[in-house]
């Protein structure tokens, strides 16, 4: 059973929200604005909450980016409620726990708790970019583009429906959600390295770098605006690929934690051109392809397939089809994955790609 509710977590009159046990899943994003608390603590106020599920360490802690749990612990709860900020790209780790969180719910078959997803304001927007999975995968991460355009409850809603549920999921609109009205849905940064307004635009194609032996910049105050490693030169002669929407600047940077911890990384700061559209992922392909074409250090991790998940991009990657060929197949891939999108859409402002 799904349902979609424009009326607020609190204005729900569900048994299992007033009298059961509640579980809420959640990060910093729960924070309601008008009454000052968090979302939990509805239900701490209520009596009946039984688990917090949260990331580990302080909220901007360097590699604080998971929410853990274990089967057991949902066993005899009524519901879950999840309220976390999604960034608008499918592999952001909170998205992808829980989406496992809804594997497990399934596995429990007919002792599954009732969900509920507190949406919240997609901060990248309704524009797309990219294409679907079409190879070995990451795990918990369902069929949709890159940059997907959606809110975490139609990623829900698309997820619930893609994988058979059964167990009750509940989307409460994010137009029923005052911090949505009072808040720009990056003002409590998302993760530890998504912590301003341009991390978003810019983590479709710099989440790659993660994936590389390139820092995207992580244990820095601009994590995925600045690329880099030892072994890059940054002369201003090099002729980088470039896009509309970005201009890029050689600059220096030593990252606190994370790749190179401590090291001195040479590289670029992608900036933004203010009103501009910017197509992350295809710049971010393109530089790739430049950094493994001319320096010989450059080396893609372990992971990196299953991450881009499609064979076409890795041709062009390697140097076996061109840029235009690459665009030409980014943009059939944008099409297909819009159509699909608006059959799980529960807002009137529907996804879109760049022209």
């Amino acid at each position: 059973m799904f349902s979609f509710r424009t009326t607020s977590l609190e204005e729900q009159l569900d048994r299992a929200l007033l009298e059961g046990r509640v579980g809420c899943f959640c990060t910093q994003n729960c924070w309601d604005t008008q009454r000052g608390r968090y979302m939990y603590d509805i239900f701490r106020e209520r009596g009946n909450l039984q688990v917090i599920f949260s990331p580990r360490d302080t909220e901007l802690t360097p590699d604080t980016n998971h929410i853990e749990f274990a089967p057991e612990d949902l066993a005899g709860l009524n519901a879950v409620v999840v309220e976390i900020q999604d960034v608008g790209t499918r592999y952001f780790n909170y998205t992808k726990d829980v989406f496992n969180l809804m594997d497990v719910l399934k596995q429990m078959k007919d002792d599954a708790p009732s969900l509920y997803i507190v949406d919240h304001i997609n901060p990248a927007g309704r524009v797309v970019e990219g294409t679907m999975p079409s190879t070995i995968q990451e795990v918990n991460v369902p069929k949709v583009a890159h940059r997907h355009g959606l809110t975490l409850g139609e990623l829900a809603n698309l997820y619930y429906h893609e994988i058979g549920a059964k167990y009750a999921l509940h989307v409460i609109s994010a137009l029923a959600t005052d911090s949505n009205h009072q808040l720009m849905p990056w003002t409590i940064a998302p993760a530890s390295d998504i912590p301003g307004l341009f991390t978003c635009d810019m983590y479709s194609g710099g989440g790659l770098w993660n994936n590389t032996n390139i820092s995207p910049g992580i244990g820095t105050a601009r994590p995925y605006e600045y690329i880099g490693a030892p072994y890059v030169k940054n002369v201003i002669t090099e002729e980088l690929p470039s896009v509309p929407g970005a201009l890029m600047r050689p600059c220096s940077f030593t990252p606190s934690c994370g790749k190179y911890a401590g090291r001195k990384c040479s590289g670029y700061q992608i900036m933004l051109v203010p009103g501009a559209e910017y197509h992350s992922l295809i710049h971010t392909l393109q530089l790739i392809r430049y950094f493994k074409e001319n320096y010989s250090e450059f080396a893609l991790d372990e992971g990196f397939e299953a991450k881009l998940s499609d064979p076409v991009l890795m041709d062009y990657i390697n140097g076996v089809i061109s840029t235009d060929q690459m665009r030409e197949h980014v943009k059939l891939e944008e099409q297909k994955w819009i159509r699909k999108a608006k059959k799980f859409a529960l807002y009137d402002d529907l996804p879109y790609r760049m022209k």
